[in-house]
């Protein structure tokens, strides 16, 4: 197994950072703007872009974890259950601009269920994407994010892996890890 450097700590901060200016000149004070965080990675990401937005316009955000399992087309194809997450959404999505957060987009089959899922809270306004790492030419679906930490060329033997600190590793980390090697 190979394992290549994606990004460091220093440089995901960066990047949060970038992703957070640039949800500010589409969405300014967020008066109808929501985020939700998928289960369970995107949590980590969402709280995160959370804290650095409330930092810059001072101002709160609000959250919501929205667990997509069973929601998931291959919830009955796996030979072990699924474990659930927890759904927090505290708020009424309907009429509001709902950014789903992700850490990595990959076939884009966990955004169609996030989609499906989040169909029980309401009607949104608008819905935009952001991951944090996009594994470019891997889709099955015609998924994209509007807003992109960082695109990576990769193949199906190919795996990402995020490592922050708020999952109990010491800092912050993404590889690119080859399978096949």
């Amino acid at each position: 197994m190979q394992k290549r450097l994606l990004l460091n700590s220093k440089h995901l901060s960066i990047t949060i950072s970038r992703l957070c200016h640039q949800l500010i000149e589409n969405h300014l004070v967020f008066e109808n703007t929501v985020l939700i965080g998928l289960q369970p990675k995107g949590v980590f990401l969402a709280e995160r872009i959370k804290s650095k937005l409330e930092e810059i316009i001072k101002k709160p955000i609000q959250l919501g974890y929205l667990d997509i399992t069973f929601y998931r087309d291959d919830f009955r194809r796996r030979d072990e259950p699924l474990t659930p997450n927890e759904t927090k959404v505290p708020f009424i999505i309907e009429d509001k601009n709902v950014i789903l957060i992700d850490d990595v987009l990959y076939t884009g089959r966990s955004v169609k269920s996030a989609m499906d899922a989040m169909s029980a809270f309401g009607r949104p306004a608008k819905v935009e994407f952001l991951t944090l790492i996009d594994r470019i030419h891997t889709r099955h679906l015609p998924v994209e994010a509007n807003y992109v930490g960082k695109q990576v060329n990769t193949v199906f033997s190919q795996k990402v892996l995020v490592e922050l600190t708020e999952q109990g590793k010491k800092e912050d980390k993404i590889w690119l890890i080859d399978k096949s090697k």
